[in-house]
């Protein structure tokens, strides 16, 4: 394992994957509960993920807790011969039971830090069930994309329906015409955890300007 401190500086989801497909998503980051919610599938749904990043080569990139669902996409990847990197501020290392035995650990002075080297180690973003935080990690990244400053794919994963609320507010808001031609809001939902690492590769395989709505499950 590698742990340091890190310092501040300045749709057809189901479509073949290629190698080169592949090789352009190296790290996905993962948002997602420090809990593990009521419903078993949300647990079962990360360590199927975890499982299914290993097993592709690609290296999950999260929040470095032991707890809830980062607990279980961490340790599943790990087990089937992963890379994990945990990317956790100083003042969450004991509230959120920080995972020290991951591939590269980063502990970071706050959170805007944590969130910003997340991004920039991370090729593509996944939305598991959770809290607060990741929902405000969701939209930051959703918001983002919808501003042009990313092309990265962004990956919903409704296990038991938990995001349908959510995606019926962007409807709302779509309806309202909050969310205006222009600026859509784009992105891939899919119910089942086996169907992210497939779709976040199918996304991955297009550039953002050509992108066709077929790539795409989710556009409001």
């Amino acid at each position: 394992m590698t742990k340091h401190n890190s310092s501040k500086s300045g749709d057809d989801v189901g479509a073949s994957v290629t190698p080169d497909d592949i090789s352009i998503v190296r790290n996905i980051c993962v948002y997602c509960g420090s809990g593990a919610g009521l419903n078993p599938a949300y647990a079962e749904a990360a360590r199927t993920l975890g499982a299914a990043l290993a097993a592709a080569g690609i290296g999950l990139v999260y929040g470095g807790g032991g707890l809830g669902l980062m607990g279980e996409v961490a340790r599943a990847t790990l087990a089937a011969g992963g890379r994990v990197t945990g990317i956790i501020p100083r003042f969450l290392t004991e509230k959120e039971h920080m995972m020290c035995d991951v591939t590269e650990l980063i502990v970071t002075s706050d959170m805007h830090e944590r969130k910003r080297l997340m991004f920039e180690r991370s090729d593509a973003f996944v939305a598991l069930p959770g809290g607060i935080g990741t929902l405000e990690e969701l939209v930051e990244q959703l918001t983002w994309s919808q501003l042009g400053q990313h092309d990265k794919p962004i990956v919903v994963a409704s296990i038991g329906g938990f995001w349908k609320p959510f995606l019926d507010l962007l409807g709302h808001m779509r309806d309202d015409e909050f969310i205006r031609n222009g600026i859509n809001v784009r992105f891939n939902v899919v119910d089942a955890a086996s169907d992210i690492v497939p779709a976040v590769l199918a996304r991955a395989s297009v550039r953002k300007d050509t992108v066709p709505d077929a790539f795409v499950t989710a556009k409001f």
